[in-house]
């Protein structure tokens, strides 16, 4: 099984920005225990702070992997341009995010993502890239 995680803007600052929301952990080092969890398969990564990255990621890959996890943070939002990539590959796509986007501001509930989504995963800090995965993996049963 391949599955791509995809990190939108500002993740690449996990550790440093906004602890109280985003916690204390950086990206890098969850990534070496999320692959440790789940060592029989290909858990590639891939961060861009560039919309148009995450949209030639999206479709670089949306044709032969297994699943997609994507967090676009603030892109989510806005990015009617990341919706439509997400509707035009083949891999299904799980949206998550590090907070509850819900208790947030006002802007940060709505998603222009989530329809073309297999589903959205929020709350949950770094557990939500577990979740997806497993989301990917009871799919295979």
């Amino acid at each position: 099984m391949k599955i791509q995680l995809i990190n939108g803007p500002n993740l690449n600052l996990l550790g440093v920005r906004e602890k109280s929301i985003y916690g204390e952990s950086g990206f890098e080092s969850f990534l070496v225990e999320l692959r440790e969890k789940y060592a029989g398969i290909q858990i590639d990564y891939f961060q861009s702070n560039v919309e148009g990255e995450l949209i030639n990621k999206l479709h670089e890959v949306g044709f032969s992997y297994d699943g997609i996890i994507l967090n676009a943070g603030g892109y989510t939002h806005t990015s009617v341009a990341i919706a439509d990539a997400i509707a035009a590959i083949k891999t299904p796509v799980v949206e998550v995010h590090i907070s509850n986007v819900y208790a947030r501001e006002a802007y940060r509930h709505v998603s222009l993502m989530a329809k073309n989504c297999k589903g959205v995963i929020t709350g949950f800090g770094l557990n939500s890239y577990h979740l997806a995965l497993e989301s990917f993996l009871m799919d295979k049963k």
